[in-house]
């Protein structure tokens, strides 16, 4: 697999996600449900974060164009209850058109990514390992917030990968089965 079937397949499962939160009740998105946590609080803090980790690893540090003027709030801790599922939807839909764009441009996945922009001495790394660390980080806390909606009396929708990608089964897999007809063609008897 890919970057660019797995971002196909995020993508759709975020957007299967967002159609789901906006049937719940607000308080329920912003409930907090991680007391003591540091940063993070409620779903609609989690959901922010993960577009914020992807706009600034992608666009602001791979790219050099973060949305950050565009969407304004506090990365650190967003508390994000002050802001409308709606806003924060219409941000993320933004971040993700503007990475399936680029994933479409087909950019040099080898190309090196300097993690830290004004430090000479920063690491690098390949852009195809800045975008696997960007989706995973996206399945983690999708996972939280499937875990969240439960413990609110709910149950998430699916987002696994075979629910969007359905695997094929070849002719060795099924026996070889090929040589029989499908219903109704050639049929004899």
């Amino acid at each position: 697999m890919n970057v660019q079937e797995y971002y196909a397949y995020l993508s759709a499962a975020r957007e299967q996600l967002w159609n789901y939160l906006r049937a719940l009740p607000a308080d329920d998105l912003n409930r907090d449900l991680i007391e003591g946590g540091d940063r993070f609080h409620n779903i609609k803090d989690l959901l922010l974060h993960v577009l914020d980790v992807e706009d600034h690893w992608v666009h602001g540090v791979a790219r050099k164009d973060g949305l950050a003027k565009a969407y304004p709030h506090d990365w650190v801790k967003p508390q994000a209850e002050q802001y409308d599922l709606a806003w924060i939807i219409e941000y993320g839909r933004t971040v993700t058109d503007r990475t399936r764009t680029f994933l479409h441009s087909n950019p040099d996945l080898s190309e090196q990514v300097k993690l830290i922009q004004d430090d000479p001495t920063s690491e690098t790394v390949t852009l195809d390992q800045l975008m696997w660390h960007v989706m995973t980080h996206e399945v983690r806390h999708t996972a939280q917030i499937a875990l969240m909606v439960r413990q609110l009396g709910h149950t998430p929708p699916w987002l696994d990968y075979f629910r969007f990608a359905r695997p094929q089964v070849t002719a060795a897999q099924s026996g070889g089965v090929e040589d029989y007809p499908i219903d109704g063609e050639d049929d004899e008897t």
